[in-house]
Formats: structure tokens, C-alpha cells, sequence
């Protein structure tokens, strides 16, 4: 090769270039997988090796592609993986994949670096006793409990109150658990971003958070590693601070799709329906590095898309193996001002079962499903004939469900400042005392209206025992 002939042990040149993935050749190093590169004259183009063609030959992904990259550009392997500062320091900022700050605050270059290819925890040392991550929201907590140290998907599209319900849980994380929150944006349009950082700032909840997004117009590889820079920051809470750490991805569909156009990238032959043949891999090798230890936990609560509503989907089965619980957020429940918007019946969580929740947890929210269950098989009925048609046990079902379905509904403290109600944290024991007083009939007389947008039961207004039949 021209030009690198005689260049020192750690230096090469660029021979071939095509979309964001490069060759390169070395003078005598032999280069190793997941490496970074410096290319350039001033060595500000990064590229990470993704497979070995040669002895001193290596296949790379750029992270930032420029108009400066050539065919023939000095090229430097640092010998070292991409690294993320980590330290307390990093709460209240924004990062991109290398840990740079794109908030405009303050550099973080004195911070200690680790490389972001973290091993999961060994099984020795993770906890296996499956805890309640207490949210305090309770149609959360009651239907579709999340694990600590485990993973629940999110579905819901826009203009349903994902955003504010993330924004909340950052917010109950830091209040209640005294730990930190991490949101990691893969594949976020720069309008999102921009969005969910000023919230965060005006609700207050930035200063115990830590975001990072690799947006929707970089790289794929910066999209496809973006994910694995987070939890190593989430990781270094967890284990050296011993703390608990919220950590929230939206999409994680997106980062199927970046390991997608890095696998065509580097020429690989596609799998089903076209994914990429190491899709499986990919994914576990992120997700496995979520769990709870000794030290601390690490708890995830992931944004799923389902391409097509194909629960068949390739990206989708690989996901749902991997969640404890899903959170399904309803366009209808929205439109009807039920908020949160979740889904009472889509719903659903691996721990709610005997052995996973207390006996009384999971005998009410059995009871709740079924209340709303019966009561959606009534609905056409009562849009038709109306309630006077029904028999008095469905009248009663149905006094019951509409009463369930407000008590559900919560004042969030993210949204104090549009609502003008004070949000509401509701532990656990005060939701299923507010159901089972529900469930038992005692309130059907009360208006439907003391339930709605309350914290527990005693923040209800107007309740009047039914009179004795």
C-alpha cells in the first residue's frame, strides 16, 4: 500500500469507502473488533472496527461521517474501545455516544472513562428474589407491576402521553427511590429531544438524570451504540454508587433497525423477513446487561414498536422475550381523558401472579380486569338500549367498572404546571384499598366524578355510602 509503508506500528491509510463503512490497512498493527479509529489530518473522523479482512486489514463503521473522508487518509488505531466519562457529574446533562455534552454546558474531560462493551453481571452475583418497582402510579403498579431489575415495554404511538409518563416515572425514581434516571434516545427526531430535555428542566427533574440520544440523523453506527453507552453510564450508578437506576430507551425497535443497516453495511446475507442474521445476538447482548444485583438494579422501561401490528415480527418476538411486563397506552382512553392512558385489559406483567405479588394484590386486580372486562362486552348494549335495559347485577358491574376506570386515572407532578392539580404519588397499599372499596359496591351511589384525577381514595371529594337495600 502506497503511503503507509514506513508509518509507525499504530497508523494506517483508507482503501476503500462505501456509504459509512470504510477499509482500512495498517502498517503493522494488527487490529482488533470494536477498536476506535482516528482518521484524518486532525483525527476528529471516529470509526469503530467491525470485522477483520486481513491480518492488517479491518472493516469499520464511521460514527462521523464528514466531507474530509478519502480514499488514502491517515488513519490511527488507538487501540482502545469508545469510551463514556462517568461520575456524579453527569446528572442533569445531555450526552451523545461518546459522552460529549450537546446541552452547551461544561466539558466533562476530567471524568474517568470506561469503555462502553460492558459484560452482564455474573450470574453469581445478580439477585434472584423478583421485587415490586413501586411506581406510584397505580394503574401501573396494579395491573402491570414492573420487576426491579427487569424490563417492561411501553407501546404506545404519538399524542398519547408517552413522554409525560416517562417524565413522571424520572420523577418518582429520584423522590422515592433517592436513585437516578437514564433516558437513552435511539434513533430521536432532534425536536423530541429538545422537547423531553426542556421538560425534564421545567418539571425539575433533570438535575437526577442523565440523557443520551444518538438522534435520528447520525450514523447507524452511532445509533446501533448509543444504547450500549447508556448502560455502561447506568451500570457505573449502579455498581459503584450503588444506587437504582431507571433506565428508559425509546425506541428500542429503532436500534433493531440501526443493527439492521450495519449488517447490510458490512455485506452480511440477510436473515428473515430481512433482519440481520445476528439480530438475536445483538439484542440479548444489550439486554442482558439490565438486571438486579447486590449493589443495586438496574430497571428498564423500553418504547416498543410493532412494525405493521405484527406480533410475528422478527424484531417484535426477540424483543417480547426478553420484557417482564408490557404497558399498553390506549389513543381511545386519551380521547376520553383518561389519563395515564393505559389499557386496563392489553396490559400486562409477568409478576402479577400468586407467588410474584401478595395474595390480596393479585385477587384485586384480577377482580379489576374482570369489572372492566364485563363492562366493555356491555358497552354496545348501553350505546344502543342504554342502562335502564340491563339487568341489576350489570347495572352494578357497570357502576362499578365506570368508578374503576376514574379511580385509574392520576395528577401527575410533570403536569402541575398545565393541569393546575398537584401530582400525586399513591403507594401500593392505597391503590388496592382503593379498588377493593370500589369492587365491593359501597361506592356506587357516590358521583363518578369524586374519582376522577385523584391520588388515593382519600383525596375523594362528595363519597356517600349506598343506602342499605
Amino acid at each position: 500500500m502506497a503511503g503507509v509503508v514506513g508509518l509507525s506500528e499504530k497508523l494506517g491509510a483508507v482503501i476503500g469507502i462505501e456509504g459509512s463503512v470504510i477499509d482500512v490497512q495498517f502498517a503493522a498493527s494488527k487490529p482488533k473488533i470494536n477498536s476506535m479509529l482516528k482518521i484524518g489530518v486532525d483525527g476528529d473522523i471516529f470509526a469503530e472496527i467491525a470485522s477483520l479482512t486481513g491480518s492488517r486489514t479491518a472493516r469499520a463503521l464511521v460514527l462521523t461521517p464528514s466531507p474530509k473522508l478519502k480514499l488514502g487518509a491517515d488513519v490511527v488505531d488507538t487501540d482502545q474501545p469508545i469510551t463514556v466519562p462517568v461520575g456524579n457529574e453527569l446528572l442533569g446533562r445531555a450526552l451523545n455516544v461518546f459522552g460529549d455534552p450537546i446541552d452547551g454546558g461544561a466539558t466533562l474531560e476530567h471524568l474517568e472513562r470506561r469503555s462502553i462493551h460492558g459484560d452482564p453481571a455474573p450470574l453469581s452475583a445478580r439477585n434472584v428474589d423478583s421485587t415490586m418497582f413501586v411506581t406510584g402510579i397505580k394503574a401501573i403498579d396494579l395491573l402491570s407491576p414492573i420487576e426491579r431489575g427487569g424490563k417492561a415495554g411501553l407501546f404506545g404511538g404519538a399524542g398519547v402521553g408517552k413522554t409525560v409518563l416517562i417524565t413522571e416515572m424520572i420523577h418518582n425514581t429520584v423522590s422515592e427511590y433517592e436513585g437516578v434516571s437514564l433516558f437513552c434516545g435511539i434513533g430521536e427526531r432532534c425536536r423530541e429531544a429538545e422537547e423531553l430535555y426542556r421538560t425534564m428542566r421545567e418539571t425539575g427533574v433533570l438535575e437526577r438524570a442523565v440523557l443520551m440520544f444518538g438522534q435520528m440523523n447520525e450514523a447507524p453506527a452511532v445509533r446501533f451504540r448509543v444504547g450500549h453507552a447508556a448502560l455502561t453510564i447506568a451500570e457505573y450508578f449502579r455498581d459503584d454508587r450503588h444506587l437504582d437506576v431507571l433506565l428508559l430507551i425509546d425506541n428500542i425497535y429503532r436500534f433493531v433497525q440501526a443493527g439492521g443497516e450495519v449488517s447490510g453495511l458490512l455485506g452480511r446475507t440477510p436473515s428473515r423477513v430481512g433482519y440481520q442474521p445476528t439480530l438475536g445476538t445483538e439484542l440479548a447482548e444489550l439486554e442482558e446487561r439490565i438486571s438486579s444485583t447486590d449493589k443495586g438494579a438496574i430497571t428498564s422501561i423500553q418504547a416498543v414498536y410493532v412494525p405493521a401490528d405484527d406480533f410475528t415480527d422478527p424484531a417484535a418476538t426477540h424483543t417480547f422475550s426478553h420484557l417482564s411486563a408490557s404497558i399498553v397506552l390506549s389513543r381511545k382512553r386519551a380521547s376520553e381523558g383518561f389519563y395515564p392512558a393505559i389499557d386496563p385489559l392489553k396490559s400486562a406483567s409477568k409478576l402479577l401472579t400468586p407467588g410474584g405479588v401478595s395474595d390480596r394484590h393479585y385477587k384485586i386486580a384480577r377482580d379489576v380486569r374482570q369489572t372492566l372486562a364485563e363492562y366493555d362486552e356491555l358497552r354496545d348494549i348501553i350505546a344502543m338500549l342504554g342502562t335502564e335495559e340491563l339487568s341489576e347485577q350489570d347495572r352494578a358491574t357497570v357502576a362499578k367498572a365506570r368508578r374503576l376506570e376514574r379511580f385509574l386515572t392520576q395528577p401527575f407532578f410533570s403536569t402541575e404546571k398545565f393541569s393546575g392539580r398537584a401530582g400525586a404519588f399513591v403507594p401500593l397499599n392505597e391503590t388496592l384499598d382503593g379498588c377493593a372499596k370500589i369492587l365491593s359496591g359501597g361506592l356506587n351511589e357516590a358521583p363518578e366524578s369524586s374519582f376522577y384525577m385523584i391520588g388515593s381514595l382519600s383525596g375523594a371529594v362528595n363519597l356517600e355510602k349506598t343506602k342499605s337495600v
